[in-house]
């Protein structure tokens, strides 16, 4: 059985004020709710201040980005042993936005997986296709190069301990959502190419849906039988909204 989990990705948003509010509400509102693994992503200079307003309450931490190295000269860089040292227990790899905005490769993206793992963070794998890939019907051909590059890399073994995320870039930030089937269709096609590698890896996989998920719309994605959760932006940032798509979660 795999328990859900969804992931407030909070971007390059916030104040010390809002922030503070925003992770008390979330750790208030997730008392008693069972079924479901809740984690939240700030911005690095928040991290320790989330990790301290968390307290007990049952809230993961996660960042948005880390670097390859595990340490040295590399200015404005943040290491896997550093978040590991703030409390994070997860780190996003792979960003649709990073991938675009700022060049990351597939290799660049497989060398960060595999630095978070060997500091015992679990990645979050990225993957998604353009609107002009899938208009090109080319979706399965991106998803299935974006998932490999990284497998071939790290083996699938490597995968016991990652989660893997679908985000249709087209989808991120634009109110546009994959229909329910149009996201099943990725995350089965995604379960099958782990399949070929280790059935078991496969089935024990948890992917998630992202791309404009709100509380709206949130149950209707999270019935699919291969969609385990979501990765949330936008709606992540309200309290309210986003314990509302977590008890949609809910097993």
């Amino acid at each position: 059985m795999r328990t859900p989990l969804v992931a407030g990705n909070w971007k390059m948003n916030g104040t010390r004020a809002s922030v503070a509010a925003l992770t008390q509400g979330v750790a208030a509102g997730v008392a008693g709710l069972e079924g479901v693994e809740v984690l939240v992503c700030p911005p690095y200079v928040y991290l320790a201040e989330v990790a301290a307003a968390i307290g007990t309450a049952p809230v993961r931490l996660g960042a948005q980005d880390l670097y390859t190295a595990a340490g040295g000269a590399y200015t404005g860089e943040i290491s896997a042993a550093m978040l590991v040292d703030s409390g994070c227990a997860y780190v996003i790899v792979g960003h649709s936005e990073r991938r675009a905005l700022l060049g990351e490769t597939d290799g660049t993206i497989a060398r960060k997986f595999m630095a978070a793992q060997e500091n015992n963070l679990i990645p979050i794998l990225c993957v998604g296709e353009t609107l002009d890939e899938r208009q090109a019907d080319s979706t399965l051909a991106v998803i299935g190069s974006q998932f490999n590059a990284v497998a071939d890399a790290v083996g699938i073994e490597a995968f016991s301990q990652a989660v893997v995320a679908y985000e249709p870039v087209w989808a991120i930030g634009t109110g546009e959502t994959a229909s329910p089937e149009q996201a099943q269709e990725v995350h089965a096609a995604l379960r099958a190419m782990a399949a070929k590698r280790s059935a078991k890896i496969a089935a024990d996989l948890r992917l998630l849906y992202g791309g404009s998920v709100k509380a709206g719309n949130a149950a209707e994605l999270f019935a699919m039988p291969d969609i385990d959760g979501g990765l949330i932006g936008g709606a992540s940032l309200d309290a309210d909204e986003f314990l509302a798509i977590c008890r949609a979660a809910a097993v």
